[in-house]
């Protein structure tokens, strides 16, 4: 059993895809009941799911997969092209309920059934990227081929009777608990579990005495909880990797008021004055790591090579120097033309927030930078981010395993975009621009790779920290491997292998294990 904080509303992988802004809850148990054509590799590569194979025409207009001939649905009905056409159609719906972006991106998609077990999507214009959306999960035509999109996410499939092709399939469904049992029929490995159920909490303590009593057997700490408090409980075992996302600083390079901000002299120096691994330590408890790169080091067009910028103040006071920020009137902080080098940094009001935007203060401080923290509420902080109205802003930034930074770094997204920061540098917006034009995936990498470069040159912002994501689990629950996780739900991506050990028999690596399900 697994505990999770939250709720969930809807079975259905079209409304809570992994790749857009959703239901944490609901994508963990999509992602259970649910294929994609194609599923995330660990290192956010396409590899085959339910599709065997795919052609790209060379002018990147056309994706041809053609489908196993294995598969099942959960009511034992056969798998078809008819299938991936009807989840298509329904996001192309007007009456869509899902994410605006996705319902976008599909309305530009044609598909077309060749036979029973290949498709054919073609697109308006190339988008390398396309292949990351055919890891949504699929829908069955011959169940909801007659329900209208709008009732999708209230109809009894999603609420009561959801039917996948996953490796597992519901047994009931309430709002505070869900039972899967095990697919017998599934096309893959069968999961050693026969049972896996998910109890659903509005309160944290409640969640940790039901599994100090033994009645659930993994969770995720709550993001505001202390791990620290976890280390006395019995029969506990924590499993960490990285996860998407990054926290970072926001620099606001269109104030005016702020001239020093648009001096890159000035951000290094920012980011050289600062111990990041301490703050980390301190404030997080090591739950993250130092970050350098806007593209994730997990993902396949991370570039190694990439400029590190490690904790150097007597670099930064060079550079500050340099640029002309002096301390001319002997107040400690530096000034020019009448300019005091000082500015507020905001953030939401999450302690760990907070207090990382305090020890950064701190730190710049003995550099001769006056930073004032303003804490607000998270949502009244992404307001004011989304309105460009802040100085700097230190916040946690969602990605995804698309490592395409068109739409956080492009001059054309700083205006109304999700560019908050502003950055407009005409070498990187050719090089997002051309990564978007070319089927060509070396020529992409380079791209990529050219784009990470003049990113950490400019330093448009700080990022500071790739979160952590951590998974508490009974220590009877064997073969629980997590390795980088770029979504959440990845954590059950060796499901498959995992088993309770019952109590009393002898693990023996040469003999056969009693892999008692729960």
């Amino acid at each position: 059993m697994e505990g999770v904080m939250g709720y969930w509303e809807a079975m259905n992988p079209i409304l809570a895809p992994p790749m857009a802004a959703g239901n944490p809850a609901e994508q963990d148990l999509n992602v259970l009941l649910f294929d994609g054509l194609t599923v995330l590799g660990e290192d956010g590569q396409i590899v085959p799911s339910l599709a065997t194979d795919w052609n790209v025409s060379e002018d990147g207009l056309e994706y041809e997969f053609r489908l196993r001939r294995d598969v099942t649905w959960h009511d034992s009905a056969p798998l078809t092209a008819a299938d991936v056409a009807f989840t298509v159609q329904a996001m192309q719906d007007p009456d869509y309920q899902g994410d605006a972006n996705l319902s976008d991106l599909w309305r530009n998609v044609i598909v077309e059934q060749l036979d029973t077990h290949t498709v054919r999507f073609r697109l308006a214009e190339p988008f390398p990227s396309f292949l990351y959306y055919t890891t949504i999960g699929l829908l069955p035509a011959h169940l909801l081929g007659n329900v209208p999109a709008a009732t999708l996410p209230s109809h009894s499939f999603s609420r009561e009777h959801p039917v996948g092709t996953g490796r597992f399939k519901v047994e009931s469904a309430l709002p505070d608990r869900v039972v899967l049992v095990a697919n017998e029929d599934y096309w893959g490995a069968r999961p050693y579990l026969e049972r896996l159920e998910f109890w659903f909490y509005d309160d944290w303590r409640g969640l940790l005495t039901d599994f100090e009593r033994g009645d659930v057997h993994g969770f995720h700490p709550a993001e505001n909880e202390s791990l620290s408090l976890l280390a006395g409980t019995p029969n506990l075992q924590l499993y960490s990797a990285q996860a998407p996302g990054y926290g970072i600083v926001l620099f606001n390079l269109k104030r005016e008021s702020l001239p020093f901000l648009q001096v890159k002299e000035v951000r290094q120096a920012l980011l050289y004055g600062l111990d990041r691994q301490e703050l980390i330590d301190g404030v997080l408890e090591g739950q993250g790591l130092v970050a350098d790169s806007p593209i994730l080091p997990i993902l396949w067009a991370y570039d190694p090579a990439v400029r590190r910028y490690t904790h150097d103040p007597e670099r930064a006071i060079g550079l500050l120097d340099a640029a002309g920020w002096m301390d001319t009137n002997a107040d400690r902080i530096r000034d020019r033309d009448g300019v005091d080098l000082a500015f507020t940094l905001l953030t939401s009001d999450e302690p760990a927030m907070v207090g990382l935007a305090e020890g950064m203060a701190a730190q710049w401080l003995t550099l001769g930078i006056r930073v004032r923290v303003r804490q607000v509420g998270s949502e009244a902080a992404n307001d004011f981010v989304r309105n460009r109205d802040f100085d700097a802003a230190l916040i946690r930034l969602a990605v995804t395993a698309d490592p395409d930074p068109y739409p956080l770094w492009h001059s054309t997204q700083a205006e109304s975009g999700q560019n908050y920061a502003g950055f407009a540098n005409e070498e990187a917006d050719l090089a997002m621009e051309e990564a978007r034009s070319t089927a060509d995936a070396e020529r992409i990498a380079e791209l990529y790779h050219a784009f990470q470069q003049i990113f950490t040159e400019e330093v448009p912002a700080l990022l500071i920290y790739y979160p952590v994501y951590t998974y508490a689990v009974n220590d009877s629950v064997r073969e629980v491997q997590l390795s980088p996780l770029l979504h959440p739900s990845q954590r059950f991506r060796n499901v498959q292998s995992w088993y309770v050990q019952a109590e009393g028999v002898a693990v023996n690596e040469n003999s056969a294990l009693d892999k008692s399900d729960e």
